[in-house]
């Protein structure tokens, strides 16, 4: 498989090395736990490693199923899936009907708007797929009122018929904190509504809700961030392969005395005689801001010769600054590689010490970076 638009790898300054074999087989296990069809979210450029190589790799080991959150993503999906069911969570825009149509895509619809939208363009004659309809039952955020849901299904209005709904979806709030007591809610608001429309499949676990007891997995579960290695479990050990690892390269090494400020404003100062590492990476190529280590707080870190190193001051636009002082002699060198995701960096772990989420890590990672397909 060709990697899209990628660097050289003997020109690029980090390489981003991605396991589909690992992506293939974390599906196949969350399918088999939840003992139904998984589909495979593959929004945000598929969390990061590319929309293409990953529902290729998925389509290919039986997937039939995918998200995207863009009208965009799902074209790019279906150019490489052209016999896959291919849903837009976004809902549906204004005017775009003949986009879904075009691309043979399925909107899932959140309002009563959306629903006649969709169906004024099917009775008009379009040749179009099936939608979802989206009920929320506890994100507040895209969605019909459980309560709107419900009438609909009393009703059983002819715009439902109409939009052709092939499925019925709602999303967890706080599937990962399995002590969360609105997830007990959720389940009840989504299984009454389920309850009122038989015949319609329906999905409601995410990532995390693969491990929720007293889950229904109905027709179809949804994991997205655990396909990537994202741990569902958060506090617990990850049931997950990683799939995604990135390595950059030491630019320059030297020694710095003690009361040195090093990086931007001199927001950290050496403690002592320290050995530093400037390596080919920064905030331009994904990797936060916020895992910069100051004198205030600490930041994230890199593996170097086997060795947990943390970041120095201010990550950069293309730079960051690792102490190496405790890597094994000969270990950190120029043109060498030091390790930010992998080994005991996983992406939740690098996620904490930049302040944010392995989503948003994830998501994030860079076009600068060369990518490593392997695995499959």
């Amino acid at each position: 498989m060709s990697p899209f638009d990628t660097p050289d790898p003997d020109l690029a300054g980090a390489t981003l090395t991605i396991d589909l074999g690992a992506l293939v087989a974390n599906w196949q296990a969350l399918g088999a736990r939840a003992g139904t069809e998984a589909a495979a979210v593959v929004k945000a450029n598929a969390y990061g490693i590319g929309i293409e190589p990953a529902v290729t790799a998925l389509s290919a080991a039986g997937c039939k199923t995918f998200f995207v959150a863009h009208l965009s993503e799902g074209a790019r999906a279906r150019a490489v899936a052209p016999d896959a069911t291919i849903y837009v969570l976004n809902g549906l825009l204004p005017g775009t009907c003949g986009g879904y149509a075009r691309h043979e895509l399925s909107p899932v619809l959140g309002s009563h708007e959306e629903l006649l939208e969709w169906a004024a363009f099917r009775q008009a004659g379009a040749n179009a797929r099936p939608a979802a309809l989206h009920v929320d039952t506890a994100m507040n955020r895209l969605g019909l009122w459980p309560g709107e849901g419900l009438n609909l299904a009393r009703e059983r209005t002819s715009v439902v018929s109409a939009a052709g709904i092939g499925l019925l979806m709602s999303h967890f709030a706080s599937s990962e904190d399995e002590a969360d007591p609105a997830n007990a809610r959720q389940i009840a608001a989504f299984a009454e509504i389920a309850a009122a429309l038989p015949g319609i499949p329906a999905s409601l676990k995410n990532s995390s809700g693969h491990f929720l007891k007293d889950c229904p997995s109905y027709a179809l579960t949804r994991p997205g961030y655990a396909l990537y290695g994202g741990n569902p479990t958060p506090g617990r050990p990850n049931p997950m392969q990683a799939v995604v690892g990135l390595e950059a390269r030491i630019i320059q090494l030297r020694e710095v005395e003690a009361g040195t400020q090093v990086g931007y404003n001199g927001r950290w100062t050496a403690q002592g005689k320290r050995r530093l590492a400037t390596i080919c990476l920064g905030y331009a190529d994904g990797y936060p801001r916020n895992a910069s280590w100051t004198d205030a707080s600490s930041g994230g870190s890199a593996v170097v010769g086997g060795v947990v190193c943390p970041f120095v001051g201010t990550v950069s636009m293309d730079l960051i600054i690792v102490d190496v002082s405790e890597a094994p002699t000969g270990s950190a060198v120029r043109g060498g590689p030091v390790t930010l995701i992998g080994g005991p960096l996983d992406l939740d772990v690098v996620g904490a010490g930049a302040k944010t989420s392995g989503y948003e890590i994830l998501t994030s990672l860079g076009r600068r970076h060369a990518r490593r397909y392997v695995g499959l």
